[in-house]
């Protein structure tokens, strides 16, 4: 088995456009195809339940894959018909949270602010093995709360000296 990289992320969202939007604003994402659109759907049933793990009656109103400027691809999805939970913060169980490296930090930080979504916190200095002058992260939250990181780390990390390997090249 060989596994190449991340292809993916999936993010479940309120509003399938709106949230098109705000990951162009601030990411750069742009739309490649929509595997679920609205006038086709909904998708649902026993098999849509057993496939994807979802309550009896839930819906799948439509899907998006929209692709970074240097990838992988946000997979869009828009449900309904079910309770819905708040979204998972960084202390509760599952995936918590995905990283976007970009260039210019304190620039995406202004875009995630204007384009609806909130900062938690100021910028910070990566920390040890990630550590360099100019190495920072930030999280914020997408106007419907989830949890995102962005960072920068265009120094050398001083991992990087034990290994000799880079988790991203920029």
């Amino acid at each position: 088995m060989s596994v190449r990289g991340i292809d993916h992320v999936g993010v479940t969202v309120p509003d399938l456009e709106a949230a098109t939007a705000f990951f162009g604003a601030v990411l750069g994402a742009r739309p490649l195809y929509d595997t679920l659109r609205r006038e086709d759907g909904p998708v649902a049933g026993p098999e849509t339940e057993r496939r994807l793990g979802v309550p009896a009656g839930t819906e799948e109103i439509a899907m998006r894959m929209l692709r970074l400027p240097d990838g992988p691809g946000l997979e869009l999805f828009e449900f309904r018909g079910t309770e819905r939970r708040p979204p998972a913060l960084p202390s509760d169980f599952g995936w918590q949270h995905v990283g976007f490296y970009v260039d210019d930090l304190d620039a995406a930080a202004r875009g995630v602010e204007d384009a609806g979504g909130v900062l938690l916190g100021d910028p910070q200095p990566l920390p040890g093995p990630e550590a360099g002058p100019r190495n920072r992260y930030q999280y914020a939250r997408t106007p419907w709360g989830s949890t995102f990181e962005l960072l920068t780390y265009p120094d050398p990390q001083p991992y990087e000296k034990e290994g000799g390997l880079r988790r991203w090249t920029p």
